[in-house]
């Protein structure tokens, strides 16, 4: 038998000798992996077994409808003192958190942001303030804060005013005595508008420009698939969603958002190469957000890299209008719903600035009845539903309960807001839960968060909810639409599942 013959012959007891070694070593990886999987979930299950929860399928968690998980955590609530831990699926799970003691004993530490969820939206927004910990954290946040000083804020004030009386022109045009309009959409592209002229010396008009709505939609659809990859376990692997519709699609979104920044960033460097304008800057005794990024140096003594200055201008550019844009939109339905409320609001607004012609920093504290309807409205409805914070030392709370180092803790303010123990009769609208003789416990309010990671711009966002619910009831009486109630469900902002629709009324 020639050699060539032989080795044909021994050639399929070759593959079949490595496919046997292939199929023992996939045996072994994945005994290995359930072994793993088993070793997690005892230890979770023996370090969170002070706290009980509702029933849950081993593997498959805790099955909670699509957009139902506000109201089944309302009813946890109820039903579970202080927290419980919810299962995702299989190993995956959050200790969720709603009393104030408990916000207050995770918010006084520095723990950091959980890197398994928030990881998602770094190719988005990357390593800005709102994901990065520890020292690079700090030295951001000093750098930015001169941002948001008084002397800073003052004027954006009137810039703000310009922006809400855009929409509401806007909004002379379009309504209609049977018909209603959707506000967030047109919120939102105030918003956006009011954050590029302040923060981003932005010279244009954003409420008109069809780019910036296509930055709009970007933003919306980038909530929506951050929020459902979470929740998925085959998309945690970013191989495997880079593959998947959902992964082209968070791709291209986040290209759309990109460019919006980028432009941003590009006009505003070709403005400093003027002349006049430079000299404008040296002479501000304080520079806008944009101009410190610009202009910063670190304690080394180098410029922000071009990745830095573009993660601080993506992380702003969408806390700085989404959020807002969602707490003026739930505010409005709030006092469309309770007209009683509107009214006083208007008649309080109607009395301190006339027909609205102008409005200043002066203002912003002498409306305290339209302060304590936006308070209780940002308590119902908080702007931002979660944050979630991973334990980098163990954690025991005041009742004696404890978790150790290495779990997932999410607070839920609105699960603290709707919480009965601090707020008795909790979905009920009553704005004297904050009357200036009230008392509270002191965490249990925080539509901002709160502790050293609290929103930086909180300032900035209560000037612009009271502008624009001064200005808008000025102008128009709001009404509901019931045959669209809105349905909140939880996204990186409160949204509603089916739009914010409101009947507007032109006043005389």
């Amino acid at each position: 038998m020639s050699m060539s013959s032989l080795s044909l012959t021994r050639f399929p007891g070759s593959i079949s000798g490595l496919l046997q070694v292939a199929s023992l070593l996939s045996l072994l990886l994945l005994l290995f992996k359930a072994a793993q999987f088993l070793l997690r979930r005892q230890w979770l299950l023996k370090a969170l077994q002070q706290f009980p929860s509702p029933p849950s399928h081993w593997f498959f968690g805790h099955k909670i409808p699509k957009d139902q998980e506000l109201q089944y955590i309302l009813k946890w609530v109820n039903e579970f003192p202080s927290a419980f831990p919810q299962w995702l699926w299989g190993s995956k799970v959050r200790v969720l958190v709603y009393d104030p003691e408990y916000m207050k004993a995770i918010l006084g530490r520095s723990d950091p942001k959980a890197s398994g969820t928030y990881r998602f939206l770094a190719p988005w927004i990357g390593y800005g303030l709102l994901l990065i910990n520890e020292q690079t954290w700090f030295q951001h946040r000093r750098m930015l804060t001169p941002a948001f000083h008084y002397d800073i804020l003052k004027p954006y004030v009137g810039i703000v005013a310009d922006s809400v009386r855009v929409m509401l022109d806007k909004w002379e045009k379009l309504i209609d005595k049977d018909s209603s309009v959707e506000v967030f959409q047109h919120i939102s592209m105030m918003t956006l508008d009011s954050i590029m002229k302040c923060a981003f010396s932005y010279q244009g008009n954003v409420q008109l420009d069809r780019h910036s709505q296509s930055y709009i939609k970007a933003i919306g659809d980038l909530n929506n698939l951050f929020f459902d990859r979470v929740r998925n376990a085959f998309h945690q692997n970013d191989t495997i969603y880079g593959l998947s519709s959902d992964g082209r699609l968070f791709h291209r979104a986040c290209q759309l958002a990109h460019e919006h920044t980028d432009q941003v960033i590009k006009e505003r460097k070709a403005q400093l190469q003027n002349e006049r304008e430079l000299e404008k800057i040296r002479r501000k005794r304080r520079l806008d957000f944009l101009d410190i990024l610009l202009f910063a140096k670190m304690e080394n003594g180098s410029s922000l890299s071009d990745e830095d200055l573009r993660a601080e201008v993506d992380t702003f550019m969408f806390e700085g209008h989404d959020t807002t844009a969602s707490a003026i939109s739930w505010i409005f339905y709030a006092l469309a719903a309770h007209p009683e409320h509107q009214k006083k609001c208007r008649e309080e607004v109607q009395s301190l600035l006339g027909d609205g012609a102008s409005i200043t920093w002066d203002h912003m504290d002498q409306m305290p009845y339209t302060t304590m309807c936006i308070k209780e409205a940002l308590r119902i409805y908080p702007p931002v539903p979660v944050v979630v914070r991973e334990l980098k030392t163990p954690v025991t709370f005041p009742d004696g309960r404890s978790l150790p180092k290495g779990i997932i803790v999410t607070l839920s303010f609105y699960g603290l807001h709707h919480n009965s123990k601090a707020w008795p009769n909790p979905e009920v609208y009553d704005p004297f839960r904050f009357a200036p003789d009230s008392s509270r416990h002191s965490h249990s309010f925080l539509p901002f968060s709160g502790g050293a990671r609290n929103c930086i711009g909180k300032q900035f966002a209560m000037n612009e909810l009271k502008v624009a619910v001064a200005l808008t009831l000025l102008r128009f009486e709001l009404l509901p639409d019931p045959t669209r109630i809105p349905f909140p469900i939880p996204r990186l902002v409160l949204k509603s599942k089916n739009g914010i629709h409101l009947r507007l009324r032109k006043l005389h």
